[in-house]
């Protein structure tokens, strides 16, 4: 093929979702270094041009997005559509099950110190979170970590990009005990990534 780069283009932005660049190297028939190299190219002429969109990293693949400084454009021709932002409450359990992956329900409850049924359900039906098997442990308790669209939402390659937070601090309390977050905590840390 003759032109992978166009090829490459048309394939993410037909999928609409990330597609692993080894995925794209089978199909095209080449190797992974020429599908990088060709990503890398439509990067830089999508920023040269200034275009509407462009490709993120997203593990080891990547997706065509709109590019956000165009995004209150957007917002007014497809109007909100469910981007309702999210709660404060669903903001630290979404931090908890970030950094502590994989992660039960109960383990959640224990370091929030409240019931988190609601939160984790919103995050789950948002696709912000996802089932990853069960914790050997009486009753199996269902392990959630973060999704794809997780990792896109907060613009990350992948979940060691996170920012680094000293999780000896987060140590889940006693039973009955609720945990405190200090001023440089999970909390601060998410609203900065939210922004």
């Amino acid at each position: 093929m003759t032109n992978i780069k166009y090829a490459i283009e048309g394939i993410l932005f037909a999928a609409g979702e990330p597609v692993s660049a080894s995925k794209l190297a089978v199909v095209l028939e080449t190797d992974i270094d020429t599908v990088n190299n060709a990503v890398a190219a439509l990067k830089e002429e999508y920023n040269r041009e200034e275009r509407g969109f462009n490709i993120i990293d997203i593990k080891e693949g990547y997706q065509i997005c709109s590019r956000p400084v165009y995004y209150t454009y957007i917002r007014e021709i497809l109007g909100e559509q469910r981007n309702q932002p999210l709660s404060n409450a669903a903001m630290e359990a979404l931090a908890i099950i970030a950094y502590k992956q994989p992660v039960t329900r109960g383990q959640i409850e224990r370091i929030r110190g409240v019931n988190s049924d609601g939160c984790v359900n919103r995050l789950y039906e948002r696709s912000l979170i996802e089932e990853c098997g069960r914790l050997d442990a009486p009753g199996k308790p269902i392990l959630y970590r973060t999704t794809d669209t997780f990792l896109r939402c907060f613009g990350l390659k992948d979940a060691s990009e996170l920012p680094y937070v000293d999780l000896s601090k987060f140590t889940e309390p006693e039973q009955g005990e609720q945990l405190e977050i200090d001023d440089n905590g999970v909390e601060n840390i998410i609203e900065e990534q939210s922004m």
